[in-house]
C-alpha cells in the first residue's frame, strides 16, 4: 500500500491528461498524499477542480500567483517520489535538456526525491529517434520509466504510445515502495526472446519466442536495483529506459556479446531461445522455388550457457532456461550438471498457458544444491518475482 507516501503528480499537455483524476483517486484511496502540478497545456485535457477535489490539496500551476511564490526547491524535498504522467514528447525534450520554463520543471529540476515518468503519445512521436535518445538521457540521469502500452490512440491507431493504465501505473508504485533494494550495486546480464539465423536476404530459421519472459525479468532485476543489460534478440516487447538494451539477431551476434561482458557480470540469466543450429551457408541472393524438395545444411551454435559455465567464477551466478515437451525433470538436471550453471528454470510446453507468446508462465527451478522448486502457472511479470527471489536465495545460501 501506500500509505503515508507523499507523491508529487505532474501532469503534461496530453489527451491521456484525462486518466489523470482516476489516478489520483487510486493514489489517495491508497492513503498517500498528493500534490498535483499542472503545466498549462494540460488544464485544456483535465479541470483543475477536479483534481484539486480529488487530492484534497490544491493544484500548482505557476511559479508565482499573485503575491504567492510556489516554493518549487521545498516542493522537491517534500515528496518521497515524484511522477510525471502523463509525460509528453515536449516535457519529455525539456527534461532531457534541463530547461526550466514552467513549475513542473523547476519542482523536477530541484527534486531530492526519486522521479518516475508514463510517456504518453502517439506512436510515430514514440518511435522517433530524438524520443528515444531524449528517454535514454533521462534514464542516464536516474529517472524511472513505466512502459508504454500497446492499444488504441487518440489518433485512431493502433499502436505503441498510450500510458500505462492508472491501476497499472499505482501497482508500480506499490512494486517500488515495497521491493528491496536486494541488488544494488550488482551488474546483471539477462539474454531474452529468439534468434534468426539467415538462409538468404530474406528468409531465416527462427522460432516463437516474444522475449516477454526475459523482459520481465530484466525489469525485475532492475527494480531491485541491480545494472542491468539485456541481450535481446528480434522483438517487439517495450523496454524500460533504465536498463541497457543490446540488441542482436542471430545466435553467433549473442553469443558475442555476452562472452564480451560476462567478465564484469555478477549474475547472468540466459533465458532467450536460442537457435541451436544454423544454416551452413547464406546465400546472398534469394533462393528461388525451383525443385520439389530443397535440403539445408545445418551445422551447430555455439552453446552459450556451456561456455559461460566454463569460464564462471566462484562469484558469479549462472542462469539457464529448459524448454521441454519431454522428460522435462531428466533434461532440466542434465543441463543443470553438462553447463556448470547454478540454476535452471524449467518451462514445459505441456502446461496450457504457457506456450510462446502468452503473457503467463508455469515454472519449476532447480539448483545445484539439489533444490526443487515448484511454482503455480502465473503471469511472467510474477513468474520473473519468483525467479529472481530464487536468484536472490541461492546468492545468499
Amino acid at each position: 500500500m501506500l500509505k503515508g507516501k507523499k507523491i508529487i503528480l505532474g501532469i503534461t499537455g496530453s489527451i491521456a491528461a484525462y486518466k489523470s483524476a482516476v489516478l489520483v483517486r487510486l493514489l489517495v484511496k491508497q492513503g498517500a498524499e498528493v500534490k498535483v502540478i499542472m503545466t498549462a497545456a494540460a488544464k485544456d485535457f483535465v479541470t483543475p477542480l477536479s483534481l484539486s477535489t480529488l487530492s484534497k490539496n490544491d493544484v500548482l500551476m505557476d511559479i508565482a500567483d499573485n503575491d504567492t511564490w510556489a516554493n518549487h526547491v521545498m516542493l522537491g524535498r517534500w515528496a518521497d517520489i515524484m511522477l510525471i504522467a502523463p509525460l509528453s514528447c515536449n516535457t519529455l525534450a525539456k527534461m532531457a535538456n534541463g530547461l526550466c520554463d514552467n513549475l513542473l520543471l523547476a519542482v523536477y529540476l530541484s527534486a531530492t526525491c526519486p522521479v518516475v515518468v508514463a510517456p504518453a503519445m502517439d506512436e510515430d512521436m514514440w518511435h522517433h529517434t530524438s524520443t528515444k535518445e531524449n528517454l535514454k538521457k533521462i534514464s542516464s540521469f536516474g529517472n524511472k520509466i513505466i512502459p508504454v502500452e500497446n492499444g488504441e490512440l487518440a489518433s485512431g491507431l493502433i499502436g505503441e504510445g498510450r500510458m500505462a493504465e492508472p491501476e497499472s501505473i499505482a501497482n508500480w508504485l506499490e512494486n517500488y515502495f515495497s521491493a528491496k533494494q536486494e541488488l544494488k550495486g550488482k551488474k546483471v546480464l539477462v539474454t531474452a526472446g529468439p534468434t534468426y539465423e539467415s538462409l538468404d536476404p530474406v528468409r531465416f530459421i527462427g522460432n516463437h519466442s516474444s522475449g516477454k519472459m526475459g523482459v520481465a525479468i530484466a525489469e525485475e532485476m532492475q527494480l531491485r536495483g541491480a545494472d542491468v543489460t539485456l541481450v535481446l534478440g528480434p522483438s517487439g516487447v517495450t523496454i524500460p529506459g533504465a536498463i541497457e538494451v543490446i540488441r542482436v539477431k542471430s545466435a553467433n551476434e549473442m553469443y558475442e556479446a555476452c562472452i564480451k561482458r560476462f567478465n564484469d557480470i555478477d549474475i547472468a540469466v540466459m533465458s532467450a531461445a536460442v537457435a541451436d543450429y544454423t544454416p551452413a551457408n547464406t546465400a546472398t541472393e534469394k533462393i528461388k522455388k525451383n525443385d520439389n524438395t530443397f535440403n539445408i545444411e545445418l551445422t551447430k551454435t555455439k552453446d552459450i550457457l556451456k561456455s559461460l559455465g566454463e569460464k564462471k567464477k566462484s562469484n558469479q551466478v549462472l542462469v539457464g532456461f529448459a524448454l521441454e515437451t519431454n522428460n522435462e525433470k531428466e533434461y532440466a538436471l542434465k543441463k543443470l550438471q553438462t553447463k556448470n550453471a547454478d540454476m535452471i528454470v524449467l518451462n514445459s510446453l505441456n502446461d496450457a498457458n504457457t506456450e510462446f507468446g502468452y503473457d503467463t508462465n508455469k515454472i519449476t527451478i532447480f539448483d545445484k544444491q539439489g533444490n526443487e522448486y515448484k511454482f503455480d502457472t502465473k503471469s511472467k511479470k510474477e513468474v520473473a518475482k519468483d525467479i529472481v527471489n530464487t536468484i536472490i536465495q541461492l546468492s545468499h545460501a
